[in-house]
């Protein structure tokens, strides 16, 4: 899932991966989805500040992953 800017880089709010190609961990993922999304999203991705939650948790890039979770990718925000 992906929320807010990324979400309109995207142009749709999730993509699914098959069970057979689930990736390892969040930053296998982070780099699977970077080869496969437009160069803007892409880009987006690599920014460090780019943060990721699994299951509704934020977690590290090492987090594993099973094919079951739900995993939504966040840009910095701000507010007050």
């Amino acid at each position: 899932m992906f929320f807010a800017r990324l979400r309109e880089l995207l142009g749709e709010d999730s993509v699914e991966i098959a069970d057979a190609d689930c990736p390892a961990d969040v930053a296998a993922l982070r780099s699977m989805l970077r080869l496969t999304v437009n160069a803007d999203l892409a880009e987006s991705l690599a920014d460090p500040n780019v943060f990721c939650a699994v299951n509704q948790k934020v977690v590290k890039e090492d987090q594993p992953l099973a094919s079951s979770d739900e995993v939504a990718f966040f840009p910095p925000m701000t507010g007050g």
